[in-house]
């Protein structure tokens, strides 16, 4: 594993009671008729993605053993170019999730995810942020009928903060306690990335910051559920069965692990770069105009992300009349909220063009204006609180800011006010 993570919990409500547990006994597959299957016509899981092509994923298993060791347990998730599976490791009897990617994702994985993982364990560096990034067990390759698949095995994670944002009982989302945790945890792994191991992530978003898991029984439980209770399946044909993905349990006690940021799949080694990356809302300025990028585009992307899971509603939309994505309505969304950029900036890229003049006033191209928005008038989950709701706002805007250079870097944000306020 590249870094062993010291043992951290993040303190959340019950989010459901949890029933105390007997002694596991040793699992018995129950009869094959219990199973229950779904219609062949049905898509299911990775089947409903776009552009899905069965031939490219692995055709996984319950019960096998993947590079003489690994068997799997059931199903986690699934992805565009992979799915996760839960894996019990003979030789070593831990638990691990094993991230196996599709045939065409597995030819790019030693440009990317793998090189990352790479740089940063060669750099034995004992910097706090580490702790709260990914690890990573071991690599291997599996042969499939459609070609070789590069496999990822990993510490198993709970939830992401997308779906703890989606089962939170507040009416806003998050609250500004588990939040500022979260962000503690992230900021450092953010300072550990562009101050020691000079890796841009960009790709930060509330599904990529995952909870680790201090309570090793809720896998062991996991794996008796799915013998009791095997998962919904389609049998394709004798060689393919698609699964249906299995909840692990809640922890007892409401005791969760460190929050932890994942998957390097689209992370940068180096401090400059260019061309196209983040999702589309969360999407720096600098990168919409094809200028030259760094680990900034990371604090822009966290403030964005920030105000959606905490204000439970997307900062920005960016979306035309017809409902796509539009970087000029993108861009008029930030004027509203930020006002207009500095001239200086605007003459760093001939794609600013499109939407500003030669003296960089609004161009309103293409009929699209400046929608009537601000950050004040937009903060609601703060709303009666003045004190916190500016500091909030100052938090934001100090990670919103169309210069790069001027935004505030991830060990400054650590000692933000609001983030160090208990108001």
């Amino acid at each position: 594993m590249y870094l062993s993570a010291t043992r951290r919990t993040l303190s959340l409500p019950n989010l459901n009671p949890i029933i105390p547990l007997a002694t596991i006994p040793k699992c018995k597959r129950v009869p094959h008729t219990r199973t229950l299957h779904i219609p062949t016509t049905q898509p299911w899981e990775e089947e409903r993605l776009p552009f899905y092509r069965p031939e490219e994923f692995y055709p996984v298993h319950i019960g096998e053993i993947l590079h003489s060791k690994y068997r799997v347990v059931g199903k986690l998730g699934y992805g565009s170019d992979s799915t996760v599976w839960l894996c019990h490791d003979q030789s070593e009897q831990r638990y691990t999730a094993i991230k196996i990617q599709t045939t065409t994702h597995s030819a790019q994985s030693l440009t990317g995810e793998l090189r990352v993982y790479d740089h940063l364990s060669k750099l034995r560096s004992t910097h706090i942020g580490g702790v709260y990034i990914r690890g990573l067990y071991e690599t291997f390759d599996v042969s499939g009928p459609d070609g070789v698949h590069r496999c990822l095995v990993h510490p198993p994670m709970h939830m992401s903060l997308h779906e703890l944002r989606r089962m939170s009982s507040s009416s806003w989302g998050l609250s500004d306690g588990i939040l500022k945790q979260t962000l503690g945890c992230v900021l450092q792994a953010l300072d550990f990335l562009h101050s020691v191991a000079g890796v841009v992530h960009s790709d930060i978003k509330a599904s990529n910051i995952m909870l680790s898991i201090d309570d090793d029984t809720m896998l062991a439980d996991f794996e008796k559920a799915e013998c009791e209770s095997p998962s919904p399946r389609k049998v394709v044909n004798q060689h393919r069965t698609t699964y249906v993905s299995r909840k692990l349990r809640f922890p007892k006690d409401g005791l969760w692990g460190q929050p932890v940021l994942c998957d390097l799949g689209h992370a940068r080694i180096g401090l400059s770069h260019r061309g196209l990356i983040q999702p589309d809302t969360y999407r720096a300025p600098e990168v919409l105009f094809d200028m030259e990028w760094g680990p900034s585009v990371d604090i822009w992307n966290l403030g964005v992300m920030v105000w959606d899971v905490f204000e439970d509603k997307h900062l920005f939309h960016a979306l035309d009349e017809d409902g796509d994505y539009s970087p000029s309505h993108h861009v008029a969304e930030m004027v509203a909220c930020l006002g207009l950029p500095l001239l200086s900036f605007v003459k760093r890229s001939q794609d600013t063009r499109h939407v500003f003049t030669d003296d960089g006033k609004w161009l309103g191209a293409g009929g699209v204006t400046i929608p009537t928005a601000s950050l004040e008038a937009s903060e609601e989950s703060l709303c009666g609180d003045d004190i916190n709701q500016r500091l909030f706002l100052q938090f934001i805007r100090s990670m919103l800011r169309w210069v790069p250079e001027e935004r505030k870097t991830a060990k400054e944000l650590l000692e933000d006010p609001w983030l160090d306020s208990s108001v």
